[in-house]
């Protein structure tokens, strides 16, 4: 059975939209503290970095005490000396303003940018180690978005306003204890506006949360469809759906553009009031002022000082709305990441990992395997395995993870694979539902190789993606030469199971680099030419640079039978213990098939192996084959056995069954 299509992930997305709605009611403060952890070794730096910013703009605030000085004194005297040298301190108040931002800026760009890539890194891994289903339930593109335009977010709110909320309000309030002390009356009437603006930026806090959730999601979408429209490039030049995709990706592009204006009009009207109602009280302050001086009560530079602190905070008052603005925005992108973050990972069940010397038996009969998904999504990928030193191309095949004879193991028995009373469902699925696989019972002996066949969406894919648990079992239990494979370490569990599925993912790499994933890192050219010459891959020679050519993202610069054969040939490099191979060989010409399947048996005589079969000829290289109906085992037997036995197997087989013959 396949995993979820996209209709399951459309209703993830409106999970974790509504997660986001909710997330509108969190204390924005409470979500960017998570990100102490990750500030927290620069933190010297960003706290030298805000001390020298409030030095910086307080500065700015002598800058009226020396005009007052002036006025008052030099040119009330009609001093051009003392003018000139108050013109001097203004011009050094200048530079060390400027030259303490500049400082700032130094003190903080590197260690933010660190920061940034930390938490990237950090996302990657996590993506790695996260299960196939949370990858079946989330689009690409929301994940990209948070990796991407989401930290982003964050690097320019730890650069810039998180510093600036400290830096301005200090500079509020000591611009608000200059100007009371220069003459409280005016710096009441200047305080008037104080409570109405708080009041606002409340409001606004609260709606511009909602609306920039809405933004980084649909951000998200966007990216989405256009991941999927340059993967699907051929689909859709094929069925001439270029009109329709661009009539979908503009409707998002539309909806994205009015998300975008609600923002700004959101900002606009917190701009309107925070302008408008300090500089009218400035005006007020500065009528009332005038008629102060001109009664003789305040002296002339007494309101040019006044005025001039007034005008220096217009600055830190102008600003409290872009600022807070980006701190929403960022208290959203990081509610964005710790969604990611806050997904339960795979945990490497049972004991730790025995050491080196004590493993060196095992892993002299193991060999090594190479896991790969099948999935285009970050962390689909493989495990890298070990393996030993390999015969040349077309020798016997000796593999160092090869079976031992049935009945002996480093703990007594090699017991091969097992499946016990095994039951499956999709953890989204509803529990009303049938279970996918319902009490399945299959014992392939070790050395053995199986072949599973059932009709379409009975559960083969998901059975195969048991046994290296790529999803989990809902109950009973896999075990392998008698090992229950949930107490198994991941890391060991495959290294001993190697996996090649019918739709192969291939990365931006070589040809090379792609087969020897599946190997250990010291695999080198005899490794990779005996994998190639057992998946028919020798064309990889004849490409433009060899094996060193780059195959181009998923592969699409090869056919579907050569990525097909360059997956075979990933899942056979590491010699694996154990072998899991879902229809390998469908999108093969008959030629190439028969070639490929007598290359094959030799590693089959020599693994264990469970194969997903639909065609006879692939059904023969198998010992035995199990019939998968109705989500468990119907019948186990040989080919022709079940074909005399069991009418279901007949009927499957029976396309091919006069060509076979």
């Amino acid at each position: 059975m396949s995993t979820p299509d996209a209709v399951t992930k459309d209703r993830a997305g409106a999970e974790y939209r509504a997660e986001g709605a909710h997330g509108a009611d969190r204390s924005t403060v409470r979500s960017l503290l998570r990100l102490w952890p990750y500030v927290r070794p620069v933190r010297v730096r960003l706290f030298t970095a805000a001390f020298v910013a409030v030095v910086a703009s307080c500065t700015g605030l002598v800058f009226p005490l020396v005009l007052k000085w002036m006025v008052d004194g030099p040119v009330a005297d009609r001093d051009p000396a003392g003018v000139w040298l108050g013109a001097l301190y203004l011009l050094l108040l200048g530079l060390a303003e400027a030259g303490l931002f500049g400082l700032r800026r130094w003190l903080v760009a590197r260690p933010l940018a660190g920061v940034e890539a930390a938490m990237r890194a950090e996302l990657y891994r996590h993506l790695q180690r996260l299960p196939v289903a949370f990858h079946d339930r989330w689009a690409s593109g929301q994940l990209l978005s948070r990796g991407t335009t989401d930290l982003m977010l964050l690097r320019m709110f730890l650069a810039f306003p998180l510093t600036f909320l400290l830096v301005n309000g200090v500079t509020i309030l000591v611009g608000v204890a200059i100007m009371l002390a220069q003459e409280w009356t005016l710096g009441l009437v200047l305080l008037a506006p104080a409570v109405p603006v708080m009041i606002v930026c409340w409001l606004f806090e609260r709606r511009y949360s909602e609306v920039a959730r809405r933004s980084q999601d649909q951000v998200g979408d966007l990216t989405t469809v256009v991941e999927e429209s340059v993967l699907g490039i051929r689909i859709i030049k094929g069925f001439g759906r270029h009109r329709s995709q661009a009539r979908a990706f503009r409707e998002l592009s539309r909806t994205l553009r009015g998300t975008e204006l609600a923002k700004a009009r959101l900002l606009a009207s917190i701009w309107a009031v925070i302008v408008t109602l300090p500089e009218l009280a400035i005006g007020a302050a500065l009528v009332l002022g005038t008629v102060q001086v001109a009664d003789g009560h305040l002296s002339a530079g007494t309101l040019v000082a006044f005025l001039s602190t007034a005008l220096a905070l217009r600055w830190p008052v102008d600003s409290i709305g872009f600022l807070l603005a980006m701190s929403q925005e960022a208290g959203t992108a990081t509610e964005r990441y710790f969604e990611v973050m806050d997904a339960a990972p795979e945990h490497s069940s049972g004991p730790e990992p025995a050491p080196p010397a004590d493993r060196e038996h095992d892993s002299a009969l193991r060999g090594a395997a190479r896991l790969g998904t099948g999935a285009a999504l970050p962390g689909a990928g493989a495990l890298l395995g070990t393996g030993a030193a390999l015969p040349e191309t077309g020798a016997a095949l000796p593999v160092t993870g090869a079976a031992p004879a049935a009945g002996t193991s480093a703990a007594g028995t090699y017991d091969g694979l097992r499946f016990d009373d095994v039951r499956f469902r999709y953890p989204d699925a509803p529990a009303d539902t049938d279970p996918v696989l319902d009490r399945v019972d299959l014992h392939i002996r070790s050395g053995e190789s199986m072949a599973l066949v059932g009709a379409t969406g009975t559960g083969k894919t998901t059975l195969t993606a048991l046994v290296p648990r790529l999803h989990e079992v809902t109950s009973g239990r896999i075990t392998l030469d008698g090992r229950d494979i949930t107490a198994m370490p991941r890391e060991e569990l495959r290294e001993l199971v190697a996996v090649a599925f019918e739709e192969p993912t291939l990365f931006s790499a070589t040809v090379g680099e792609n087969v020897l994933m599946g190997g250990q890192d010291t695999a080198g050219e005899a490794e990779l030419d005996r994998a190639l010459a057992v998946a028919q891959a020798d064309f990889a020679h004849a490409l433009p640079q060899g094996t060193a050519t780059q195959v181009g993202e998923q592969g699409l610069s090869l056919s579907g039978g050569q990525r097909q054969r360059l997956a075979l040939a990933r899942a056979v490099v590491g010699r694996p213990r154990f072998l899991v191979l879902d229809d390998p060989l469908s999108a093969l010409d008959v030629h190439t098939e028969a070639a490929v399947e007598a290359a094959l048996r030799r590693v089959l005589a020599e693994t264990t192996a469970l194969i997903v079969a639909h065609r006879p000829s692939t059904v023969l290289l198998a010992d035995r084959v199990a019939l998968l109906s109705g989500g468990r085992i119907a019948a186990v037997g040989t080919h022709h056995e079940l074909l005399r036995t069991n009418a279901e197997y007949a009927h499957l087989m029976s396309g091919d069954e006069e060509a076979q013959r």
